[in-house]
């Protein structure tokens, strides 16, 4: 009984370090990628993450990746525009963002697609300045989760209004 609270408390001192080093320190889009965490995870999947997986690096780097959780934080979050990145080679293999490029796109002004060698499918969503904001990958969404995705994080503009 003595030894399992003394467990839980190292664990709780663990969990309250990594999450005291990922406020102080988070890593950039890129590095984020590079690492293997892409898209807009928040910090408790990092938190289910580290129940499945014992490495503590791992789990600290998730937290330096992730995005705080709120009720609504992320339904606030918007995009003045987005680049839709792939490989044109590799869209064979991906007949739903296809389907998306042809047929809807065009509802959706401040969205343009770019074609990179061997790029995975992916938003790169972008502020007021233009700037990449954050990148998420879409290889598995289908039509409606990118159209639904882009009504609610783009904002839209006169053009895209009237649709």
């Amino acid at each position: 009984m003595g030894l399992s609270n003394i467990y839980e408390a190292v664990l709780f001192i663990v969990i309250i370090s990594a999450v005291a080093v990922t406020s102080k320190e988070q890593l950039s889009t890129r590095e984020c990628e590079d690492l293997g965490f892409t898209g807009l995870a928040l910090c408790s999947d990092c938190n289910t993450f580290a129940e499945y997986v014992k490495n503590q690096e791992l789990v600290a780097d998730c937290l330096k990746c992730c995005t705080e959780d709120s009720d609504d934080s992320m339904s606030k979050i918007t995009y003045s525009g987005a680049i839709l990145e792939a490989c044109m080679r590799k869209l064979v293999f991906y007949p739903e963002i296809v389907g998306f490029i042809e047929e809807e796109k065009d509802k959706f002004p401040t969205v343009r697609v770019q074609y990179v060698f061997n790029s995975p499918p992916k938003l790169i969503m972008l502020d007021e300045e233009g700037q990449h904001k954050e990148t998420i990958r879409i290889d598995n969404w289908k039509r409606e989760h990118m159209l639904q995705f882009l009504q609610e994080k783009v904002k839209p503009t006169s053009a895209s209004a009237k649709i």
